[in-house]
Protein backbone atom coordinates (compact mmCIF):
# COMPACT_ATOMS: atom_id res chain seq x y z
CA UNK A 1 0.00 0.00 0.00
CA UNK A 2 1.35 3.60 -0.69
CA UNK A 3 2.45 6.23 1.87
CA UNK A 4 -0.85 8.47 1.61
CA UNK A 5 0.06 11.83 2.88
CA UNK A 6 -1.50 13.99 5.54
CA UNK A 7 -2.24 16.59 3.16
CA UNK A 8 -2.83 17.54 -0.72
CA UNK A 9 -2.88 20.43 -3.14
CA UNK A 10 -6.14 21.48 -4.04
CA UNK A 11 -8.39 23.97 -5.78
CA UNK A 12 -10.89 25.39 -2.95
CA UNK A 13 -11.57 28.98 -3.66
CA UNK A 14 -12.62 30.94 -0.37
CA UNK A 15 -15.08 33.15 -2.14
CA UNK A 16 -16.88 33.12 -5.93
CA UNK A 17 -14.40 35.49 -8.47
CA UNK A 18 -12.81 35.49 -11.43
CA UNK A 19 -10.05 32.56 -12.58
CA UNK A 20 -7.75 33.91 -10.33
CA UNK A 21 -9.86 32.83 -7.40
CA UNK A 22 -8.44 29.24 -8.55
CA UNK A 23 -5.32 29.26 -6.27
CA UNK A 24 -3.41 26.03 -5.25
CA UNK A 25 -4.00 25.79 -1.48
CA UNK A 26 -3.08 22.60 1.15
CA UNK A 27 -5.86 20.58 2.15
CA UNK A 28 -6.54 17.14 4.36
CA UNK A 29 -6.24 14.20 2.19
CA UNK A 30 -10.08 13.20 1.93
CA UNK A 31 -11.13 9.61 4.19
CA UNK A 32 -13.33 7.17 2.50
CA UNK A 33 -16.35 6.00 3.78
CA UNK A 34 -19.03 3.42 3.57
CA UNK A 35 -18.98 2.47 -0.15
CA UNK A 36 -15.96 4.92 -1.21
CA UNK A 37 -12.71 4.52 -2.57
CA UNK A 38 -9.28 7.07 -2.38
CA UNK A 39 -8.33 7.66 -5.84
CA UNK A 40 -4.67 9.33 -6.19
CA UNK A 41 -5.78 12.00 -8.90
CA UNK A 42 -4.04 12.10 -11.98
CA UNK A 43 -6.17 14.11 -14.02
CA UNK A 44 -9.65 15.85 -13.63
CA UNK A 45 -12.10 16.84 -16.53
CA UNK A 46 -12.70 21.01 -16.65
CA UNK A 47 -16.49 21.45 -17.29
CA UNK A 48 -18.93 24.22 -17.17
CA UNK A 49 -20.68 23.47 -13.93
CA UNK A 50 -17.51 24.24 -12.60
CA UNK A 51 -16.90 27.60 -14.38
CA UNK A 52 -20.61 28.66 -12.62
CA UNK A 53 -19.57 27.04 -9.06
CA UNK A 54 -16.94 29.29 -9.19
CA UNK A 55 -18.85 32.26 -10.50
CA UNK A 56 -21.07 31.27 -7.13
CA UNK A 57 -24.00 30.59 -9.46
CA UNK A 58 -23.97 26.81 -8.83
CA UNK A 59 -23.52 25.97 -5.30
CA UNK A 60 -22.37 22.05 -4.51
CA UNK A 61 -25.44 19.66 -3.36
CA UNK A 62 -24.71 19.72 0.18
CA UNK A 63 -22.50 18.06 2.12
CA UNK A 64 -20.56 17.88 -0.81
CA UNK A 65 -16.77 18.94 -0.58
CA UNK A 66 -16.12 22.90 -1.32
CA UNK A 67 -12.92 21.35 -3.64
CA UNK A 68 -14.17 21.99 -7.53
CA UNK A 69 -14.05 19.26 -9.73
CA UNK A 70 -16.66 17.03 -10.88
CA UNK A 71 -14.46 13.93 -12.86
CA UNK A 72 -10.99 12.45 -11.97
CA UNK A 73 -8.76 9.50 -13.15
CA UNK A 74 -6.01 8.20 -11.02
CA UNK A 75 -5.15 5.23 -8.99
CA UNK A 76 -6.81 4.02 -6.12
CA UNK A 77 -4.71 3.58 -3.23
CA UNK A 78 -7.20 2.85 0.02
CA UNK A 79 -10.61 1.91 0.59
CA UNK A 80 -13.22 2.81 2.45
CA UNK A 81 -15.72 0.17 4.71
CA UNK A 82 -18.06 -2.10 2.03
CA UNK A 83 -15.29 -1.97 -0.83
CA UNK A 84 -12.66 -4.95 -0.79
CA UNK A 85 -9.20 -3.89 -0.68
CA UNK A 86 -8.23 -6.28 -3.86
CA UNK A 87 -9.26 -2.82 -5.82
CA UNK A 88 -6.04 -0.88 -4.40
CA UNK A 89 -3.61 -0.19 -7.29
CA UNK A 90 -6.83 -0.02 -9.83
CA UNK A 91 -7.00 2.45 -12.81
CA UNK A 92 -10.11 4.04 -12.21
CA UNK A 93 -12.21 7.40 -13.86
CA UNK A 94 -15.04 8.86 -11.89
CA UNK A 95 -17.82 10.62 -12.09
CA UNK A 96 -17.74 12.40 -8.23
CA UNK A 97 -20.00 15.02 -7.31
CA UNK A 98 -17.02 17.52 -5.76
CA UNK A 99 -13.43 17.25 -4.81
CA UNK A 100 -11.65 16.34 -8.62
CA UNK A 101 -8.89 19.61 -8.21
CA UNK A 102 -7.07 17.76 -6.02
CA UNK A 103 -4.29 15.42 -5.78
CA UNK A 104 -6.42 12.81 -3.61
CA UNK A 105 -10.33 12.42 -3.72
CA UNK A 106 -13.05 10.24 -3.15
CA UNK A 107 -15.51 8.53 -5.37
CA UNK A 108 -18.34 5.86 -4.91
CA UNK A 109 -16.61 2.46 -5.71
CA UNK A 110 -20.29 2.49 -8.08
CA UNK A 111 -18.97 5.21 -9.87
CA UNK A 112 -15.92 4.13 -11.10
CA UNK A 113 -15.06 2.47 -14.35
CA UNK A 114 -11.56 0.98 -15.05
CA UNK A 115 -9.42 2.70 -17.32
CA UNK A 116 -8.62 0.16 -20.13
CA UNK A 117 -4.96 0.13 -22.07
CA UNK A 118 -6.65 2.01 -24.61
CA UNK A 119 -6.99 5.41 -22.78
CA UNK A 120 -4.17 7.36 -21.42
CA UNK A 121 -5.03 9.05 -18.06
CA UNK A 122 -5.53 12.26 -19.23
CA UNK A 123 -8.51 11.04 -21.80
CA UNK A 124 -10.13 8.46 -19.19
CA UNK A 125 -10.46 11.72 -17.01
CA UNK A 126 -11.94 13.08 -19.97
CA UNK A 127 -14.58 10.61 -19.57
CA UNK A 128 -17.13 10.61 -17.22
CA UNK A 129 -19.27 13.70 -17.17
CA UNK A 130 -19.98 14.00 -20.61
CA UNK A 131 -20.75 10.45 -21.14
CA UNK A 132 -22.76 9.95 -18.06
CA UNK A 133 -25.08 13.16 -19.15
CA UNK A 134 -24.52 11.91 -23.22
CA UNK A 135 -25.71 8.74 -21.79
CA UNK A 136 -28.40 9.76 -19.76
CA UNK A 137 -30.53 12.48 -21.71
CA UNK A 138 -29.85 11.40 -25.22
CA UNK A 139 -30.08 7.42 -25.12
CA UNK A 140 -32.11 6.84 -22.21
CA UNK A 141 -34.45 10.09 -21.65
CA UNK A 142 -34.44 10.40 -25.23
CA UNK A 143 -34.54 7.49 -26.68
CA UNK A 144 -32.08 7.56 -29.47
CA UNK A 145 -31.83 4.87 -31.18
CA UNK A 146 -30.21 2.89 -34.44
CA UNK A 147 -31.70 4.49 -37.59
CA UNK A 148 -32.47 7.96 -35.96
CA UNK A 149 -31.36 11.60 -36.56
CA UNK A 150 -30.70 13.81 -33.79
CA UNK A 151 -30.12 17.53 -33.26
CA UNK A 152 -27.22 18.42 -30.41
CA UNK A 153 -26.52 21.99 -29.91
CA UNK A 154 -22.66 22.99 -29.18
CA UNK A 155 -21.51 20.48 -31.37
CA UNK A 156 -17.70 21.29 -30.66
CA UNK A 157 -18.30 21.45 -26.60
CA UNK A 158 -17.32 18.58 -24.22
CA UNK A 159 -20.92 17.32 -24.68
CA UNK A 160 -21.28 17.53 -28.58
CA UNK A 161 -17.95 15.69 -29.06
CA UNK A 162 -19.05 12.51 -26.56
CA UNK A 163 -22.59 13.24 -28.37
CA UNK A 164 -20.90 12.71 -31.83
CA UNK A 165 -18.51 9.86 -30.76
CA UNK A 166 -21.65 8.31 -29.24
CA UNK A 167 -24.04 8.87 -32.64
CA UNK A 168 -21.14 6.95 -34.59
CA UNK A 169 -20.76 4.11 -32.75
CA UNK A 170 -24.91 3.58 -32.05
CA UNK A 171 -25.92 4.40 -36.04
CA UNK A 172 -27.57 7.63 -35.10
CA UNK A 173 -27.32 10.05 -37.61
CA UNK A 174 -25.76 13.40 -35.73
CA UNK A 175 -26.33 16.79 -36.73
CA UNK A 176 -24.93 19.41 -34.68
CA UNK A 177 -24.81 23.22 -34.05
CA UNK A 178 -21.54 24.96 -33.77
CA UNK A 179 -20.68 29.06 -33.78
CA UNK A 180 -17.64 29.70 -36.35
CA UNK A 181 -17.16 27.46 -39.51
CA UNK A 182 -13.76 26.61 -38.49
CA UNK A 183 -15.54 24.84 -35.80
CA UNK A 184 -18.23 23.45 -38.11
CA UNK A 185 -15.24 21.53 -40.16
CA UNK A 186 -13.72 20.37 -36.64
CA UNK A 187 -17.20 18.79 -36.10
CA UNK A 188 -17.35 17.10 -39.18
CA UNK A 189 -13.91 16.15 -39.11
CA UNK A 190 -14.59 13.98 -35.59
CA UNK A 191 -17.48 12.60 -36.78
CA UNK A 192 -20.81 15.27 -37.26
CA UNK A 193 -22.93 13.83 -40.15
CA UNK A 194 -24.03 17.62 -40.84
CA UNK A 195 -22.71 20.66 -38.83
CA UNK A 196 -24.79 24.05 -38.82
CA UNK A 197 -23.32 27.68 -38.10
CA UNK A 198 -25.87 29.31 -36.08
CA UNK A 199 -24.58 32.31 -36.17
CA UNK A 200 -25.15 32.43 -40.60
CA UNK A 201 -27.75 30.30 -40.95
CA UNK A 202 -31.18 29.08 -39.76
CA UNK A 203 -30.53 25.76 -38.10
CA UNK A 204 -34.27 25.34 -38.27
CA UNK A 205 -34.61 25.59 -42.27
CA UNK A 206 -30.82 23.69 -42.50
CA UNK A 207 -32.67 20.77 -40.46
CA UNK A 208 -36.01 20.65 -42.15
CA UNK A 209 -33.32 20.26 -45.78
CA UNK A 210 -30.92 17.72 -43.96
CA UNK A 211 -33.89 15.31 -43.05
CA UNK A 212 -36.00 15.83 -46.33
CA UNK A 213 -38.64 17.85 -44.44
CA UNK A 214 -38.77 15.29 -41.60
CA UNK A 215 -37.51 16.69 -38.54
CA UNK A 216 -35.37 14.68 -36.27
CA UNK A 217 -36.37 12.36 -33.70
CA UNK A 218 -34.15 13.90 -30.79
CA UNK A 219 -32.91 17.22 -29.89
CA UNK A 220 -30.31 17.43 -27.01
CA UNK A 221 -30.51 20.86 -25.66
CA UNK A 222 -27.91 22.75 -23.47
CA UNK A 223 -29.22 26.14 -24.60
CA UNK A 224 -32.99 27.18 -23.49
CA UNK A 225 -34.94 30.31 -23.65
CA UNK A 226 -35.74 31.08 -27.37
CA UNK A 227 -34.68 27.85 -28.50
CA UNK A 228 -36.87 25.88 -27.46
CA UNK A 229 -39.38 27.09 -29.46
CA UNK A 230 -36.84 26.55 -32.29
CA UNK A 231 -35.65 22.94 -31.42
CA UNK A 232 -39.82 21.94 -31.33
CA UNK A 233 -39.71 23.34 -35.05
CA UNK A 234 -36.84 21.06 -35.96
CA UNK A 235 -38.81 17.89 -34.08
CA UNK A 236 -40.36 14.97 -36.10
CA UNK A 237 -43.72 13.89 -34.82
CA UNK A 238 -43.30 11.90 -31.74
CA UNK A 239 -39.88 14.16 -31.56
CA UNK A 240 -38.41 14.44 -27.90
CA UNK A 241 -36.51 17.71 -26.51
CA UNK A 242 -34.38 16.94 -24.07
CA UNK A 243 -32.60 19.89 -21.82
CA UNK A 244 -29.56 19.55 -19.76
CA UNK A 245 -28.90 23.43 -19.15
CA UNK A 246 -29.87 26.70 -19.51
CA UNK A 247 -27.30 28.94 -21.48
CA UNK A 248 -29.46 31.04 -23.18
CA UNK A 249 -32.58 31.43 -20.61
CA UNK A 250 -34.38 30.04 -18.14
CA UNK A 251 -37.58 30.62 -19.08
CA UNK A 252 -39.09 29.89 -22.60
CA UNK A 253 -42.73 30.15 -24.35
CA UNK A 254 -43.81 27.12 -26.33
CA UNK A 255 -46.89 26.31 -28.34
CA UNK A 256 -48.88 23.94 -26.41
CA UNK A 257 -51.51 22.85 -29.40
CA UNK A 258 -48.10 21.73 -31.34
CA UNK A 259 -46.89 19.52 -28.35
CA UNK A 260 -50.41 18.03 -28.80
CA UNK A 261 -50.78 17.75 -32.74
CA UNK A 262 -47.50 16.31 -33.09
CA UNK A 263 -46.95 14.16 -29.71
CA UNK A 264 -44.17 15.71 -28.93
CA UNK A 265 -42.13 15.26 -25.36
CA UNK A 266 -40.34 17.65 -23.10
CA UNK A 267 -38.09 16.08 -20.71
CA UNK A 268 -34.28 16.82 -19.30
CA UNK A 269 -32.42 16.43 -16.26
CA UNK A 270 -29.30 17.46 -14.17
CA UNK A 271 -26.87 15.16 -13.21
CA UNK A 272 -25.12 16.35 -10.17
CA UNK A 273 -28.14 15.95 -7.82
CA UNK A 274 -28.94 12.75 -8.56
CA UNK A 275 -27.82 9.99 -5.84
CA UNK A 276 -25.08 7.77 -5.94
CA UNK A 277 -27.84 4.36 -6.45
CA UNK A 278 -28.67 6.16 -9.67
CA UNK A 279 -25.12 7.68 -10.86
CA UNK A 280 -23.56 3.51 -9.67
CA UNK A 281 -27.02 1.96 -12.28
CA UNK A 282 -25.55 4.27 -15.00
CA UNK A 283 -21.96 3.40 -14.43
CA UNK A 284 -23.23 -0.30 -14.45
CA UNK A 285 -25.06 0.10 -18.02
CA UNK A 286 -22.32 1.90 -19.96
CA UNK A 287 -20.14 -0.85 -18.42
CA UNK A 288 -22.00 -3.37 -20.69
CA UNK A 289 -23.40 -1.20 -23.40
CA UNK A 290 -20.39 1.84 -23.86
CA UNK A 291 -16.99 0.58 -22.04
CA UNK A 292 -16.66 -2.50 -24.45
CA UNK A 293 -16.09 0.15 -27.60
CA UNK A 294 -13.49 2.28 -24.86
CA UNK A 295 -11.92 -1.18 -24.38
CA UNK A 296 -11.54 -1.71 -28.42
CA UNK A 297 -10.32 1.82 -28.73
CA UNK A 298 -13.20 2.67 -30.60
CA UNK A 299 -14.93 5.71 -28.18
CA UNK A 300 -12.51 8.28 -27.10
CA UNK A 301 -12.74 11.43 -26.21
CA UNK A 302 -11.47 14.47 -27.96
CA UNK A 303 -9.47 16.54 -26.25
CA UNK A 304 -8.97 20.45 -26.36
CA UNK A 305 -5.91 21.07 -23.88
CA UNK A 306 -4.24 20.15 -20.87
CA UNK A 307 -3.10 22.24 -18.45
CA UNK A 308 -0.96 21.16 -14.96
CA UNK A 309 -3.18 22.14 -11.54
CA UNK A 310 -1.28 25.34 -11.17
CA UNK A 311 -3.04 26.68 -14.04
CA UNK A 312 -6.38 26.27 -13.32
CA UNK A 313 -7.06 29.64 -14.20
CA UNK A 314 -5.76 29.86 -17.57
CA UNK A 315 -7.83 26.08 -17.74
CA UNK A 316 -11.05 28.08 -17.16
CA UNK A 317 -10.37 31.50 -19.10
CA UNK A 318 -10.03 29.26 -22.19
CA UNK A 319 -13.35 27.09 -21.47
CA UNK A 320 -15.14 30.64 -20.93
CA UNK A 321 -13.57 32.00 -24.43
CA UNK A 322 -15.08 29.19 -25.90
CA UNK A 323 -12.74 28.33 -28.88
CA UNK A 324 -11.99 25.33 -27.59
CA UNK A 325 -13.03 21.90 -28.96
CA UNK A 326 -13.65 18.94 -26.96
CA UNK A 327 -12.67 18.49 -23.16
CA UNK A 328 -9.96 20.93 -21.54
CA UNK A 329 -8.28 18.66 -18.50
CA UNK A 330 -6.15 19.31 -15.57
CA UNK A 331 -2.91 17.62 -14.35
CA UNK A 332 -1.36 16.46 -11.46
CA UNK A 333 1.71 15.61 -12.12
Amino acid sequence: MTDIPELMRAIDPEAPGGPEVLTVVERPVPVPGEGEVLVRVAAAGVNRPEVMQRKGLYPPPPGASSILGMEISGTIVAVGPGVMAEVIGQPVCALITAGAYADYAVAPWGQCLPVPEALSMVEAAAMPETLFTVWTNLFERGYAAEGDTVLVHGGTSGIGTMAIGLCNLFGVTVIVTAGSDDKCAAARKIGADHAINYKTEDFVARVKAITGGKGVQVVLDMVGGEYVPRNLQCLADDGRHVSIAVQGGMTATIPLFDIMRRRLTLTGSTLRPRDTAFKSLVADELARTVWPHVEAGRLKPILDRTFPLAQAPAAHERMEAGDHVGKIVLTME
